[in-house]
This record gives structure tokens, sequence and C-alpha cells, in this order.
């Protein structure tokens, strides 16, 4: 059974910084391309960045680029976000998400995680 499990998220003040972590088990995904997406209230989930399991490759959504960096353990098998600078528009909750295709949409990823709250103050 493939699990994702998200930790790492709270309450911080804008300009600090947060790390999430991505605990993957159930299958290997060295085939995989591990993503992060965000979901603020009244607001569609929203692409943040992704990482190629085997090569490391990544892409960064405008709105972050500069600011968060992904990252994986493989002897791990966890993903992380590195943020930092962040804003109040940052606020949503972030959700860890597996699938085959290095693209950005919600819908072409297979896996997800339940989700970890970021609040940041203004």
């Amino acid at each position: 059974q493939v699990q994702l499990v998200e930790s790492g998220g709270g309450l911080v003040q804008a300009g600090g910084s947060l790390r999430l972590s991505c605990a993957a088990s159930g299958r290997p995904f060295s085939s995989y391309v591990m993503a992060w997406f965000r979901q603020a209230p009244g607001k569609e989930r929203e692409f943040v960045a992704h990482i190629n399991w085997s090569s490391g490759s990544t892409y960064y959504a405008d709105s972050v680029k500069g600011r968060f960096t992904i990252s994986r353990d493989n002897a791990k098998n966890t993903v992380y976000l590195q943020m930092n600078s962040l804003k109040p528009e940052d606020t949503a909750v972030y959700y860890c998400a597996a699938g085959r295709l290095f693209l950005v949409s919600a819908n072409t990823y297979e896996y997800w995680g339940q989700g970890t709250q970021v609040t940041v103050s203004s």
C-alpha cells in the first residue's frame, strides 16, 4: 500500500522558514516524479515544485522560485520542501504527490498525502 506522509507544517511569521517532509513508502519511487502542491481556502490546488526522483531535476512555480527548494533523500525515501522568506500568501495546506510525468497538473499525479497546514502571519 502506497503511503505519502507529510510533516513539518506549522505557524510562522512572515520572513521565516519551514521545512516540510514527505515520507514515501509502499513501492519503489525511483521512477517517479515527486511534487508539492498547495491549496488555500477557496482556491484551487496549485503546483509548487517537483523533482525527478532518479535524476534530481527540479522545477518550480514562479511564485516560489528563489525562496523554496525541493530535494530528496534516497536512503530515507523522503522528499523535502525547504521554504524560506515565507509570505502570508504562502498560507495553505501543502500536499505531497507522486506521479509518472514531469508535469504541473494535479490530475497527472497518482498518489497523494493527507496534507500539512502552513500558516504565515503578517
